[in-house]
């Protein structure tokens, strides 16, 4: 299955990493340390990448795009109503 759009929930160590195919399908959801980020990135077809706009966001939004990435940053006041538990992302 190819991966078109992926979402990355940044965080302090571990991020969520969420891929999906054109049509929708879930191909992976996984969660992964910082260290071993851009080897996974680097193993996968460029793709868009969704990220919510934080303080290390621009920094994983270049080093993504040097990959062939398409890299969306996306502001946190358009991400609050996907927020599906109570958390205060």
């Amino acid at each position: 299955m190819q991966v078109t759009t992926v979402g990355i929930d940044l965080a302090k160590h571990v991020f969520q990493v969420h891929g999906i195919t054109r049509d929708g399908q879930v191909v992976f959801n996984r969660a992964i340390r910082r260290a071993q980020l851009m080897q996974f990135f680097t193993n996968l077809e460029p793709c868009l990448i969704g990220m919510e706009a934080c303080g290390s966001s621009h920094y994983w939004a270049r080093e993504l795009s040097k990959l062939g990435h398409d890299v969306r940053l996306i502001p946190a006041n358009y991400v609050k109503p996907y927020v599906k538990r109570g958390k205060s992302d």
